[in-house]
């Protein structure tokens, strides 16, 4: 593997030649740390994610998934260890910078804007430069009930709706890596598996994607490899086949 370079917030997407290292994986965080005041969190945490396959990050309340995702997206700075995007050490950047050299989150409850219609939450991600008939040619094509529901307030979409929308403006920026925050929340198990192979089907088109996800089963359907975390500590890697016997230990006996 490559050493890891300093990361140059003016070199572009992460899609891009200039910062895509071919042989280094689109995510990586080496023995990461991280507190909030005196209370460690994050115990030496090690992540892989490499190119075009979806990772599942898999484990209970508490263990320390939601804030694995904000060190990698800079919203949180570890206390030691490194993070790497596409060969760069990212430790300390800024997030803003993050998302425009290609790192793109889908957080936990959508984050939709609810009272602009369909056609205006995509227009928010033109800002980005994509011109805003691409935004919308793009997200129509991926999601054919986001064109009927076009002039429609989003607040008033069914949740899976608006999780498409989310979707749809995120990749809108055509980012190299998209991390999904719980997509399963509040949403019926048809529309989960709906979106989960919309999920596979991105990943097919070279986006590497990391899913925290609390409900295992979910996932593991379209995953590469899976995750299990507990306590702030990584307990087990593999593909979902190789961590299926680890996952009623990781969850304490609970229903995944």
């Amino acid at each position: 593997m490559t050493s890891p370079r300093d990361f140059d917030p003016s070199a572009g997407s992460a899609t891009s030649a200039a910062l895509v290292d071919e042989v280094a994986p689109l995510i990586e965080l080496r023995g990461v740390r991280a507190s909030y005041g005196r209370i460690e969190v994050l115990h030496g945490v090690d992540l892989v994610v490499p190119h075009g396959e979806v990772v599942a990050l898999l484990g209970p309340n508490g263990a320390g998934k939601t804030t694995t995702l904000s060190v990698i997206t800079g919203q949180h700075q570890p206390s030691s260890g490194c993070v790497h995007v596409a060969g760069r050490h990212v430790n300390g950047a800024d997030p803003a910078a993050l998302a425009r050299a290609g790192l793109c989150t889908i957080p936990e409850g959508r984050g939709v804007f609810r009272n602009l219609t369909v056609r205006d939450n995509l227009r928010m991600a033109s800002m980005t430069g994509v011109p805003e008939s691409d935004v919308v040619e793009r997200a129509v094509a991926r999601f054919p009930r986001l064109g009927e529901r076009i002039n429609q307030v989003a607040g008033t979409m069914s949740g899976g709706e608006q999780q498409m929308l989310a979707m749809a403006r995120g990749l809108a920026t055509d980012p190299g890596v998209l991390l999904i925050d719980e997509l399963s929340m509040g949403l019926a198990p048809l529309i989960v598996a709906e979106l989960y192979e919309i999920v596979a089907g991105i990943a097919r088109e070279g986006v590497s994607i990391l899913v925290v996800e609390q409900f295992a089963r979910t996932v593991l359907g379209v995953a590469d490899r899976a995750v299990i975390m507990q306590h702030g500590t990584v307990v087990a890697t593999g593909t979902p086949a190789e961590i299926e016997a680890e996952l009623s230990a990781a969850y304490l006996g609970a229903s995944t």
